[in-house]
């Protein structure tokens, strides 16, 4: 059974969180959205703090915390900027947790350290033009050359692209093997042969950056590589089933947001002599948004702990992402509804919302590869 109790630990986690969040990132927030300006400052700040490798044990840079600790402060960013949880999801959940539990000695010295101390910024790139939901379905190739490999390819969709200092990437090393030939590699940015593309123009958070990478007969050493030839694929994908605890997370705190701005809206807000929270259809909206954002983080909190016990949560974290990303999606269009044509404007941060909570349904597995995982969890 889990305890639903906090420790002193994780109450003062969120504390940090929630203070940091509310002094550092609301200020400027529509700002940075409608100008796609990466929260450079706010992330330098978050490493100080030790939010950018919480899970990473000191010995190796980071806070050592446990995922509970680490959820709790992902919700409470996420509750004020969808994008910089983002930033801080990746460097913590994709690319700290990957070298954590399978890089050597020297690349956790060099790479793992770094990132984890927040002195570094990670990224993550698995897809390719060609490919999204069928991630295998790669043409990106790393050819073998004495102790060295030369990449040729394309990468998409690399959330903090154009601002990360280490790019974890997987590619081809065997064309012939399928997802099996698929290797797992760390590479510097500056790299030569390594070009970055233009910053994409996205519907939601836009201050966090996106864009593709390009290989062009770039070299790399063989101790680049993330474990041995062959394994990138198995490595991704468990790198994802965690990720997903905190894209889950991310999409709770911004359900709990959107309950939160509309139950003060429907307070103060008088429509034929009183206020419209005493109306019905409101009363059935906030009842069924809190519902959801609670069994959210239910489902949040249960993958959580399993990862921390050292159990399979991978249909657990699956179904997090998919519940809490479905709930984002419907408490952001409520809040909106419920502001009426104050929720449609800009200015009030409430549109935001909902451009920004779409991406939950999208990144890191789609909601329908999602219901593939879970249904294939319970026929195995």
């Amino acid at each position: 059974m889990i305890d639903f109790t906090l420790t002193t630990e994780q109450e003062l986690i969120r504390e940090t969180a929630r203070d940091f969040a509310e002094k550092h990132l609301l200020p400027g927030v529509i700002e940075r959205d409608e100008a796609s300006e990466f929260p450079k400052d706010q992330i330098k700040e978050m490493g100080e703090l030790g939010f950018m490798g919480m899970m990473v044990p000191e010995e190796w840079g980071g806070s050592g915390f446990d995922t509970i600790s680490y959820v709790i402060a992902i919700e409470e960013i996420a509750a004020v900027e969808l994008a910089t949880s983002t930033i801080m999801s990746v460097n913590n959940s994709l690319v700290c947790q990957v070298l954590l539990d399978q890089g050597t000695d020297k690349q956790k010295n060099n790479f793992l350290k770094p990132l984890a101390r927040g002195d570094k910024l990670g990224a993550y790139s698995l897809s390719e033009p060609q490919s999204g939901s069928d991630a295998s379905n790669m043409k990106t190739y790393a050819e073998k050359n004495g102790d060295h490999y030369i990449i040729n390819g394309t990468k998409n969709w690399v959330t903090s692209g154009q601002n990360s200092d280490f790019v974890i990437f997987f590619c081809l090393t065997n064309k012939e093997a399928g997802s099996k030939g698929i290797s797992a590699f760390i590479i510097e940015k500056g790299t030569p042969g390594l070009s970055i593309g233009k910053k994409e123009n996205k519907l939601g958070i836009r201050a966090s950056d996106t864009c593709e990478l390009y290989f062009e007969n770039c070299k790399i050493k063989e101790n680049n590589r993330i474990g041995q030839e062959g394994e990138g694929f198995s490595i991704a994908m468990k790198a994802l089933g965690g990720g997903r605890i905190g894209i889950a997370a991310q999409a709770l705190g911004l359900s709990r947001s959107a309950l939160e701005k509309a139950v003060a809206y429907a307070k103060e807000r008088e429509q034929f002599g009183r206020s419209i929270g005493q109306f019905g259809a409101i009363k059935n909206k906030l009842a069924d948004m809190a519902t959801n954002v609670d069994a959210s983080r239910l489902l949040v909190w249960q993958a959580a702990h399993l990862k921390d016990q050292g159990k399979d949560y991978i249909k657990e974290s699956s179904m997090a992402k998919l519940f809490a990303s479905s709930t984002a999606m419907k408490a952001a269009s409520e809040c909106v509804q419920i502001h009426g044509g104050y929720g449609y404007m800009q200015e009030y941060g409430i549109e935001r919302l909902m451009r920004d909570a779409k991406i939950t349904e999208i990144y890191e597995g789609t909601s329908e590869i999602q219901r593939l995982v879970i249904g294939r969890d319970l026929l195995k």
